[in-house]
C-alpha cells in the first residue's frame, strides 16, 4: 500500500469554555498519529501530561485503553490526524484530565503543501497561559483567577500559596513553545 500523500495541516486548539479564551495554531504534518499529537498538545498548551487523555472524533474514542476496562477505546498509536481531519473547518476533541475535564476543540484551519522547506510540529500563534493543573476545569480556573486577581478576595492568599507565588493568566512565550517542540521532535 502506498504511503498517503501527505500534507501540512494548519490546526487551531482552542481550550472549550476558557475565559480569557486559551488557544494555540499548529503546524502538523497529516500523517502525524494521535500519540504523537497529544504529546504536540501538551507542549503547546503547556499542560505537563500528568493525567489521562482521549481524542473524540467521529463518536469514536481514541486513547490507550486501559486493559482491564474495555471501553471501547481505539488504540491511538497509528491513527493519524488525516484519517479523522480531511478539509477546513473539520474539528475533533480533545480531552486531557477527566477530573477537570479540559476540553480542547482541534480545528482544521488550512491545508498547505508539504514542501522541502516545511518545518513540523510548530506553533505558529496562541493567546494565554495554560491553566494551572488540578485547578477544576474552566469552571474551577475561573473561581481561581477571580481570588488570585483580588487583594481583598477571601482566598486571595491562599490560591497565592497554592499556584507557588505569581501566575499570570496573559502569559504565552511562542519562543520557549518551539524550544520544547524542537527537542522534542527536532523541528522548528
Amino acid at each position: 500500500m502506498a504511503e498517503p500523500l501527505r500534507n501540512i495541516f494548519q490546526i487551531k486548539i482552542s481550550l472549550i469554555g476558557a475565559k480569557p479564551p486559551i488557544w494555540r495554531r499548529l503546524l502538523v504534518t497529516s500523517s502525524t498519529d494521535l500519540l504523537k499529537l497529544h504529546d504536540i498538545i501538551q507542549i503547546a498548551m503547556g499542560w505537563t501530561d500528568t493525567h489521562l487523555h482521549q481524542f473524540i472524533a467521529n463518536k469514536n474514542r481514541y486513547g490507550v485503553p486501559e486493559p482491564d476496562w474495555e471501553d471501547g477505546t481505539i488504540p491511538e498509536k497509528g491513527v493519524r490526524i488525516g484519517s479523522l481531519l480531511k478539509k477546513p473547518k473539520d474539528h475533533i476533541i480533545y480531552e486531557y484530565d477527566f477530573g477537570d475535564g479540559w476540553e480542547h476543540r482541534l480545528e482544521l484551519e488550512e491545508v498547505l503543501p508539504l514542501t522541502s522547506e516545511s518545518i513540523t510540529p510548530v506553533c505558529t500563534a496562541g493567546q494565554n497561559s495554560c491553566p494551572p493543573e488540578d485547578v477544576g476545569g474552566v469552571w474551577g480556573y475561573s473561581d481561581f483567577l477571580e481570588a488570585y486577581k483580588d487583594n481583598d478576595h477571601p482566598e486571595h492568599e491562599n490560591m497565592k500559596e497554592w499556584i507557588g507565588g505569581y501566575f499570570d493568566p496573559t502569559e504565552f512565550d511562542l519562543d520557549e513553545i518551539n524550544q520544547v517542540l524542537r527537542e522534542e521532535h527536532g523541528t522548528a
